[in-house]
């Protein structure tokens, strides 16, 4: 069955709070969806925001974002007043993301949603301390991740931010009476952080839902790895590797590549995998089980680590110093598959591919990527749309690649956009650099965008600013650079009945609808 969707962050959709969120704009974007005959909507990871705002470097791999908290929706409930929202600052441009901005409104407001929680909730039932049943049953069924999150966010907190690797020693090394003395003193504190979880799940239940009614799937994005300050990291202990001092030996990245003559440092720990397969894998199957309650179908980043990795020492000042280490490979999924059964992956499987990388993708059965800005530096490369399998997975570009707009205007060297003409019937089959300057950016956009939708490929995701015909104000991500990324949003009014029905129209020519 063929079909397709669109990548759309959440905190790209627009709406009055300075980050899209799950109130109605979140709604609206699902009925486009239905209406564009789209199955899947394609997320970035729905964890919180850590350092350099990246999604990819969250607190916790199984928290889930408080921006995207609806304020209205709390407004709605009586915990907030629209006079308490328009003192706030919010941002300048409501078309950028300003995470300095929000990381002050947004938890004051939510702190002070908390509050008036708090005290509805002590006149329920005349007791002075009874929740609602959905609370409990949140706080319940999320108890094994939950209780952890938010001692460690309230010592956060406590600690004016800092990594948890500079904090004292007790609390630090999780000393048990240091911690349970810390809890005991900070109560509504930690109860904070559990709220805005519970918040968080109940609004995104709802919105998930709803996309699902609609024959909307929710595709989410796993990490594959954890950030240094994490609660992931503070407690997770032999699940990663460690030098004599209990300190992180080594971390993750990756070499010299297509992004970065450098490489990437990207500083997460690595995993302990000997560590792992003694506990069967116990901690991935707890993750991957959650996530499977918050997506639908799952895409694993950075899939090709989990044949081999790239291991840099801890005290590296790039990623050059690395070497290839050996993951788990199909030891894991096989794990995984006979706890939680057939599962619902797509592996990112993009970078420097050994042998073994593509063995263990066929070994999986999980769909590949396949990405058409990476299709035209010559040869017979494997991302020419007549190279795709049937089993995959093809994008114009992911969430790290500019637009289609600005690839054309300005990333793609002259040989690749000579490449691409010719492929595409943009010019003839060896053109002029005169006539692939005639080329209009507009035609050239269309062309790839069907090229994409005219793959083998079972699936085709079309990120949103692609339809859009957006320029590099909305490139997500810079490899490599820090600031400014994951800001973009999308104008108000983006999805409109038109722009539905051009995309469902694009898509039914190649059978995707």
């Amino acid at each position: 069955m063929r079909e397709s969707g669109i990548l759309m962050p959440v905190s790209s959709l627009p709406g009055p709070y300075g980050i899209g969120c799950f109130g109605k704009e979140a709604f609206k974007f699902v009925d486009f969806l239905a209406d564009a005959g789209q199955k899947i909507w394609q997320l970035l990871p729905l964890s919180p925001t850590g350092y350099g705002d990246s999604p990819y470097q969250s607190c916790s791999a199984f928290a889930g974002n408080p921006y995207f908290i609806d304020l209205d929706a709390l407004k709605e409930e009586g915990l907030l007043t629209a006079a308490q929202l328009k003192a706030e600052p919010w941002g300048d441009d409501p078309k950028q993301v300003d995470y300095g901005t929000l990381y002050t409104s947004r938890y004051k407001v939510l702190r002070t949603a908390y509050a008036a929680w708090r005290k509805a909730c002590k006149g329920l039932h005349g007791c002075s301390d009874y929740f609602p049943d959905d609370y409990y049953a949140f706080t319940l069924s999320n108890e094994a991740w939950l209780e952890d999150y938010a001692l460690y966010m309230a010592l956060k907190v406590a600690n004016g931010m800092k990594n948890w690797v500079e904090w004292e020693r007790p609390y630090r090394l999780r000393d048990k009476a240091a911690l349970a003395a810390f809890a005991a003193e900070n109560e509504e504190e930690i109860g904070f952080w559990k709220f805005v979880q519970y918040k968080f799940s109940t609004q995104w239940q709802a919105v998930k839902q709803y996309a699902n009614d609609k024959g909307v799937q929710i595709l989410g994005d796993i990490p594959i790895y954890v950030s240094a300050d994490s609660v992931d990291a503070w407690v997770g202990g032999k699940l990663f590797e460690l030098d004599a001092e209990g300190r992180f030996a080594r971390v993750a990245g990756c070499p010299p590549d297509y992004f970065s003559a450098d490489g990437q440092l990207w500083g997460n720990p690595l995993y302990n995998w000997t560590y792992h397969k003694q506990t069967g894998y116990a901690w991935w199957v707890q993750r991957v089980r959650h996530a499977l309650g918050i997506y639908d179908l799952l895409r694993i980043d950075h899939f090709r680590g989990f044949d081999t990795y790239w291991a840099i020492p801890a005290d590296s000042a790039t990623a050059k110093t690395g070497k290839w280490e050996n993951g788990p490979g199909m030891e894991l999924f096989d794990a995984l598959e006979q706890a939680l059964g057939q599962l619902p992956i797509i592996a990112e499987d993009l970078g420097e591919l050994f042998p073994s990388v593509r063995k263990l993708l066929a070994d999986s059965t999980f769909p590949g990527m396949k990405v058409l800005q990476f299709a035209f530096s010559g040869g017979d490369n494997e991302y020419l749309p007549h190279n795709h399998v049937k089993n995959g997975v093809v994008y114009p570009g992911t969430h790290d690649n500019t637009t289609i707009t600005a690839w054309w205007e300005s990333a793609a060297t002259p040989k690749e956009k000579a490449t691409a003409a010719a492929y595409l019937h943009l010019t003839g089959a060896h053109p002029t650099a005169k006539e692939v300057a005639a080329v209009k950016t507009a035609d050239a956009r269309t062309a790839l965008l069907r090229a994409a939708l005219g793959s083998v490929a079972d699936r085709a995701i079309i990120p949103m600013y692609d339809w859009l015909g957006l320029g590099e104000e909305a490139h997500l991500n810079t490899p490599g650079k820090l600031g400014g990324n994951w800001a973009w949003r999308a104008a108000a009014g983006f999805e409109s009945k038109t722009l539905a029905k051009t995309i469902a129209d694009e898509c039914s020519v190649y059978c995707r609808v």
